[in-house]
């Protein structure tokens, strides 16, 4: 069953055309009947119901959390955006980020905002390879603190090198869940229950049956 608000943030990635159908070649060489791209809620309306879907993900979790981190760069407005849709909704979490290098001047270090501690959050918009992800652990753990989970926009339940995807490999590796606003899963029950959009179903479906991961 498709969670509520997993339909309504496909179909405001629809709109916003960061969700769109065709053929797309992929860093790994597919050709992939859709493409998401999460730089396209360019605006402010778009960009603060992601980071409402992204609080709504994280309250609904209900992983124990003390601090947020968004790894640079598309994680930086993410973190601050859902910290600040998780304070409209009553929990005020502190928030963190880092810097591609290090500032020498000023407060100095990689690291802006908050302390990071105790149980660290990721918010990023996808895993492809978990690069981003593993750099953060290295940030959190040189930081004392413990990493929590990750939470991502859209998981595309896709096998990587291996037997896994990119999200499986990440929660066998850390030992911690992995949230998903929307997931493949949630893109197929869309796509059927959606009459302008039944036409892409079918090449979406094959697709997952080729590369996916159940």
């Amino acid at each position: 069953m498709i969670v509520h608000f997993s339909r309504e943030f496909l179909g405001l990635a629809v709109r916003k055309g960061v969700l769109r159908f065709g053929e797309f070649k992929t860093k790994a060489g597919r050709l992939s009947p859709y493409f998401f791209n999460s730089a396209l809620f360019d605006d402010g309306e778009s960009f603060g119901e992601l980071c409402g879907y992204y609080a709504r993900a994280i309250r609904d979790s209900g992983l124990a959390v003390d601090t947020l981190f968004g790894p640079a760069y598309k994680g930086i407005p993410l973190v601050a955006g859902t910290a600040m849709q998780l304070a409209a909704q009553g929990v005020n979490l502190p928030f963190c980020f880092n810097r591609k290098e290090a500032k020498d001047h000023g407060e100095g270090g990689t690291l802006v905002g908050a302390p990071l501690k105790g149980r660290v959050l990721v918010l990023d918009d996808v895993i492809s390879a978990g690069t981003s992800v593993r750099e953060s652990v290295e940030i959190i753990r040189a930081a004392g603190a413990e990493l929590a989970g990750v939470v991502i926009a859209l998981d595309r339940m896709e096998r990587g090198t291996g037997d896994k995807s990119a999200v499986q490999e990440v929660r066998d590796s850390f030992g911690v869940p992995v949230v998903a606003v929307a997931s493949l899963t949630d893109l197929l029950g869309f796509l059927a229950d959606s009459p302008q959009m039944a036409v892409q179903l079918e090449a979406v479906q094959r697709y997952r049956d080729t590369y996916g991961v159940a």
